[in-house]
This record gives structure tokens, C-alpha cells and sequence, in this order.
């Protein structure tokens, strides 16, 4: 495209052709008409071509704008939906916190229920155990008691002293005595009111048998009594733990679901108000893209439209120009006058005339060959050019000197276009460089954040698989435990129990065996019938037997010290064992749980970080692209500036010698 301020130049350089060449060719105003011919045919083609050129253009700012129009609703529209999303995240948070809090204090009383009902119950139980025990002791010695008077008739008196020498010897008999006489004392108050006697205080120890059956029936059914009262309040504590434990245990699982979901919607938050900043940076930079297109196309069409009507009324001018050369005043006039102008004129000049055009033809001569000179040095186009231009004896003085001025005006105007433009490269290159250094810098950073993210989420992953199955493990074994804890006590309480029983029946037989024989004894010294021997019993046996079960006395009594032992050692450790069991499954599921929420964390992080890693990633192959783009107009010259700025300060500095040799201002 050649600029207007070249076109004069070019008329001059082809006006100045010699008149050798025209005379072949054709007359002056025929080149003349030719060239503004061209002139036409070239500024149509380029007032074309820019039409061309702006109709693209608009065609992509209006895709441009509508394509960022699009993007500006769809994050208008993302904005609205974050905004919403992180305030039900956040309305929700507040829920489950105050709901966290309410089952908390649920808990709480429920615990304290539950320790309140096991600290009744220990005292209830207390006390049945000591009823139960006496009622035990007391059916234990009537049994015993019964037993003695079963196997002899003993008088009442006897009876009665019996039973006095045993209360001193249980406690269980103590009772059964007392209770014994508030009977018998019941009993002779009915007498002396009329009523019949009681055979059995009157005859033998039978009716005292039968009153100790009596109480041993009555003492019986009050165990019973007890033991049903003490079944019922156990089962009722034990309805109350379940209930009670089934509730904390519900709330507990409930509480655990509710912590896990209020850190899923505070991870929902933040990763959605993470995703609202980003959506309004980039609406605000889509609305910055969207005004500066529509700015800039405006400021362009205007540019546009004055530049077309410039080149409708240049090429106007010159159709009228071409009309009016073309015309007969004109093309008729030249073909009939200018002719003789180039031949040799049959009058001589005058004198002046020859010394003007002497001098005139000096002066251009030595500027046409200080020019010559300056090209050669300088390898100057301009210069030879208009060096042969000065060289030609057609155009006008005058005319060369304006050549001159153009030419020095056109490289002036050139120097000060290639000036800014090396600017302008020098100012993109250098922001394009730090654009791609920063960027690629980021890409480096936020690469090994992923990367790091990704192995510490991995490492997370092992420790809770590894924490879930140390949790199964000790469940497991505490299982297993407590199902032999729960066997191993039944057989030690069997045992134990055997053993309680055995002594006690192994004391009343021994009891029993050495007041016999020590009865026996003291009747040896009583006078016998003469003819009938003594019967001592078997004293020689009952030494024997008498010493075996006191043997076996001691073995059950050492039976049942080993065996209780042996239980509170083992209830002991089995204890320790399950509470260091809940200690450490605790332990690792709270751990399990933080480092569930780690892992979470990390991963929103590491989501986060990908997204910022692939939009700056754009970013640099961006800026990548820009610079190839640049390469070619800013870098990849065959001439430095530097070169063609010298260079073309020795044209201007020549034209303007020779100006001032040709004598102008």
C-alpha cells in the first residue's frame, strides 16, 4: 500500500522519466492520464480491501462480543447458584452445630441416668445380698437343725438346748432360734387363753421339728419373696441400661453422622465461595473484555469511515482530474503543441536563457553526482534514484527541489513510524518476557503443590486403611475376649458356689459326727447292764473318718480361696485389657476421623490447585503464542535498527546537502 504523502513523489519520479523514453511511449499527458489511471485502479482495489478488512473485523467483534455476552450470563448465572450453594452450606453448618449441641446435652443426661440408676441399683443389690444371705444361713442351720433331731427323739428340753448349743455356732441358727421362741412364746400365749397345748412342747423334740418346718417354710417363701423382688428390680435396671444405652449409642451414631456431614458442607463452603471469587474475577474481566472491544470497534469505524471518505473523494478527484486531462483542452492541446517542446527549437535562445540553463544544469550535475557518491557509500536506493533524477534535463528546477523536499520528508516520516514501532516491539517483548517468566514460574509452583497434595493425600489414605483395620482387629479380639471372660466366670462362680456348698455340708457333717462322738464319750463312765456290753460307737472308725473330712474341708476351702483368687485376677485383667482396648480403638478412631478431614481438606486443596494450575497454564501458552507472533515483526530482521536508523540519517543528511546545493531553504 503506498501512503499519500509518497504519491507526489511518485508523480515527480515519474515525470522526471527522460524524453527519449516518452517519445517512444507516448506524449507527457499520456503518462500522465496513464498513471492517474493506475492511481484509480489502485485506490479503488485499497478502498476495497480495507472494506474487506473493517467487514471482518466487525464480524469479529460481533461474535467476539457475543461469545463474551454468552460467558457474562453463564457466570452471572454460576455466581447466583455459588451464592446460594455457600449460604445453604453455611445455614446448614449452623443446623447441625445447634443439633451437635442439643445431643450432646442428651447425652449428657442420659450418662448421668445411667449412672445414677447403676449407683441404686449397687444399693439394692447390697442389700439383697445380705437378706438373701441371712435367709440362706437360716434355712441352712434349720436344715441342719432338723437333721439332728430327726435321728434321735430327743425331749423338748433337749431339743431346745440343741438348738442353743448350735445358734452359738451360726449365725444362721441364731436366727432361727430367735425366731423359734417368738413362736413358741406366740404359741403359750394362745394356751393360756384357752386354747388346747401344743402337743409338741409336752412330748418330744417332734414338734419342735415341726415348728422348724414350719419356719423353714416361712423362711422360704420370704427368700423367694425377696429373690422374685430382687429378679424384678434387676430386670428393671436392666430395661433401663438397654434403653438408656441404646438411646446414647443412637444419639452417638446420629452426633458422629452429623459431624461428618457439617465438615462436608463447611468443605462444600469453602470450595464454593473458592469457586465464586474465581467466577467473579472472571466476570469482571469478561465485562473489561467486552467494553474494550466495543470501545475500540468504535473508535476503528469511526477511523474507518473518515479513512473511506478520503479515498471516495481522492478517487472522485482524480476521475475528475482524468476527465478533464482526457478532455480536447487539454490531450488535444498537448498533442498538438507539447511535441515541439523535446525537438529542436528553430529559434536560437536567447542569452539569458542559455546562462540560466548553463548554470541550472552545473549545479544539478554536481548534485546528481554528489548523490551518485552517497548511494555508492551508503548502498542507498533512494539516493541513486534521485540521483538520476537530478540527472535528467526534463523536469523543472524547481520541480527537483521539491522532489527533494519530499523525499527528505518521506524518510523523516519513515524514521519516526520505524521508531515507534521499534517501541512498541521493545515494550511487548519485554512485558510478553516477564509474562512467560512469572507464568512459568507459577506452573512450576503450583506443579509441585499438586504433586505434593496428591502424595500426602495417598499417604492419608494408607494410615486410614491401616487405622480401620487396627479398629477391626481390637473389636475382634475384644469380642473374643469377653465371650471367654464371660465362660471362665460362669465355671469359677460354679466352682466356687460347689465349694461354699460343700463345706457347708462337709461343717454340719462334722459338726454333727464330733457332738456325737464327744456325747458318746461322756456316757462311757454311765453304770451298764451286766450282761450287755457298752456300745461306744465306732470310735476307731470315726477318728478316720472324722480326720478324711476334715481333709476335705480344707481342700474345698482351699478350692474355693484359689478359685476366687483366680477370678479377680482375671476379672482384673480382663478389665485393664478392655479398657486399654476402648482406649486405643478410641484413640484411633478419633485419629481416623481428623485424619478423614485432613485428607478431605487436601483434597479440596488439591482441586483448587489443578484448577489454578490449568488456567495459568493457558496463561503462559498465551503468552507463548504472542511472542511467536512477535518474532516475526520485532526479532527476526535482516537489518538491525540500529543499521537502518544510521543509514537512513546519511540519505537524509545527503538530500539535504544537495538541497542546499541546489540552493534551497
Amino acid at each position: 500500500m503506498v501512503r499519500p504523502s509518497a504519491l507526489p513523489v511518485l508523480l515527480i519520479l515519474s515525470a522526471a522519466v527522460p524524453m527519449a523514453s516518452l517519445q517512444v511511449k507516448g506524449t507527457p499527458v499520456q503518462k500522465v492520464i496513464e498513471m492517474m489511471n493506475e492511481m484509480l485502479v489502485k485506490g479503488n482495489a485499497e478502498k476495497e480491501a480495507e472494506a474487506k478488512i473493517f467487514a471482518e473485523y466487525a464480524e469479529w467483534v460481533d461474535d467476539t462480543s457475543q461469545e463474551t455476552g454468552f460467558a457474562i450470563k453463564t457466570l452471572n448465572a454460576d455466581i447466583e447458584k455459588l451464592t446460594a450453594t455457600a449460604e445453604k452450606a453455611d445455614s446448614d453448618t449452623a443446623e447441625l452445630s445447634e443439633s451437635i449441641g442439643e445431643l450432646d446435652g442428651e447425652i449428657s443426661t442420659w450418662e448421668a441416668d445411667q449412672k445414677a440408676a447403676t449407683g441404686l441399683r449397687e444399693s439394692q443389690n447390697a442389700e439383697y445380698m445380705k437378706i438373701s444371705t441371712d435367709y440362706s444361713e437360716s434355712l441352712d442351720a434349720l436344715d441342719a437343725a432338723i437333721n439332728v433331731l430327726s435321728k434321735q427323739d430327743y425331749a423338748r428340753g433337749q431339743a431346745e438346748m440343741l438348738l442353743q448349743q448350735m445358734a452359738t455356732k451360726s449365725s444362721g441358727m441364731q436366727r432361727v432360734l430367735a425366731a423359734f421362741l417368738q413362736q413358741k412364746a406366740q404359741g403359750a400365749d394362745a394356751g393360756g387363753n384357752g386354747a388346747p397345748a401344743v402337743a409338741a412342747y409336752e412330748a418330744s423334740g417332734g414338734g419342735i421339728i415341726t415348728m422348724l418346718e414350719k419356719l423353714k417354710k416361712k423362711f422360704k417363701t420370704e427368700l423367694d419373696t425377696v429373690q422374685t423382688e430382687e429378679a424384678n428390680t434387676r430386670h428393671a435396671y436392666d430395661l433401663e441400661m438397654l434403653h438408656l444405652g441404646n438411646s446414647i449409642e443412637a444419639a452417638s451414631g446420629d452426633r458422629s453422622k452429623k459431624i461428618e456431614t457439617r465438615a462436608q458442607s463447611m468443605a462444600d463452603s469453602a470450595e464454593a465461595k473458592g469457586a465464586l471469587a474465581n467466577a467473579q474475577t472472571d466476570l469482571a474481566d469478561s465485562q473489561k473484555t467486552l467494553q474494550d472491544v466495543k470501545s475500540t470497534f468504535l473508535a476503528k469505524t469511526g477511523d474507518f469511515k473518515a479513512n473511506q471518505q478520503v479515498r471516495a473523494e481522492e478517487i472522485e478527484a482524480i476521475t475528475k482530474a482524468v476527465e478533464i486531462i482526457s478532455g480536447a483542452a487539454v490531450s488535444g492541446g498537448a498533442d498538438k503543441h507539447l511535441p515541439g517542446l523535446v525537438q529542436k527549437s528553430e529559434k536560437a535562445p536567447s542569452l539569458l536563457q542559455v546562462r540560466r540553463s548553463s548554470k541550472r544544469v552545473t549545479v544539478r550535475a554536481r548534485a546528481a553526482e554528489f548523490l551518485r557518491k552517497r548511494a555508492d557509500a551508503l548502498g542507498s536506493k533512494v539516493l541513486s534514484l534521485a540521483a538520476i533524477q537530478l540527472g535528467t534535463n526534463f523536469d523543472p528546477f524547481a520541480k527537483v527541489i521539491k522532489m527533494i523536499e519530499t523525499l527528505i520528508t518521506r524518510l523523516e516520516e519513515e524514521a519516526a513510524a520505524e521508531a515507534g514501532h521499534k517501541a512498541w516491539c521493545d515494550g511487548e517483548l519485554k512485558e510478553n518476557k516477564l509474562t512467560r517468566d512469572e507464568k512459568t514460574s507459577e506452573v512450576a509452583l503450583l506443579t509441585a503443590a499438586a504433586e505434593k497434595l496428591a502424595g500426602e493425600i495417598a499417604a492419608f489414605a494408607k494410615e486410614l486403611e491401616e487405622l480401620a483395620a487396627a479398629q477391626a482387629a481390637l473389636a475382634k479380639a475384644m469380642k473374643e475376649a469377653t465371650e471367654f471372660r464371660e465362660k471362665e466366670k460362669a465355671e469359677n462362680l460354679q466352682t466356687i458356689d460347689d465349694a461354699k456348698k460343700a463345706q457347708e455340708a462337709v461343717s454340719s457333717a462334722l459338726t454333727i459326727l464330733k457332738e456325737f462322738y464327744a456325747k458318746q464319750a461322756g456316757l462311757i463312765q454311765v453304770a451298764q447292764v451286766p450282761e450287755m456290753k457298752a456300745y461306744k460307737g465306732q470310735g476307731g472308725a470315726s477318728t478316720g473318718v472324722v480326720g478324711m473330712l476334715e481333709v476335705i474341708l480344707s481342700d474345698f476351702a482351699r478350692l474355693e480361696a484359689e478359685t476366687t483368687a483366680d477370678e479377680g485376677q482375671s476379672a482384673t485383667e480382663y478389665d485393664q485389657f478392655m479398657t486399654d482396648s476402648k482406649t486405643s480403638s478410641k484413640a484411633k478412631h478419633d485419629e481416623e476421623f481428623d485424619k478423614g478431614l485432613l485428607k478431605d481438606k487436601k483434597e479440596h486443596e488439591l482441586k483448587g490447585t489443578n484448577k489454578d494450575l490449568r488456567s495459568t497454564q493457558q496463561e503462559l501458552d498465551a503468552s507463548l503464542l504472542y511472542y511467536a507472533e512477535l518474532k516475526p515483526q520485532c526479532l527476526e530482521v535482516k537489518v538491525s535498527y540500529e543499521e537502518r536508523v544510521a543509514r537512513r540519517k546519511d540519505e537524509i543528511e545527503a538530500l539535504k546537502q544537495a538541497y542546499t546545493m541546489l540552493g534551497g531553504q
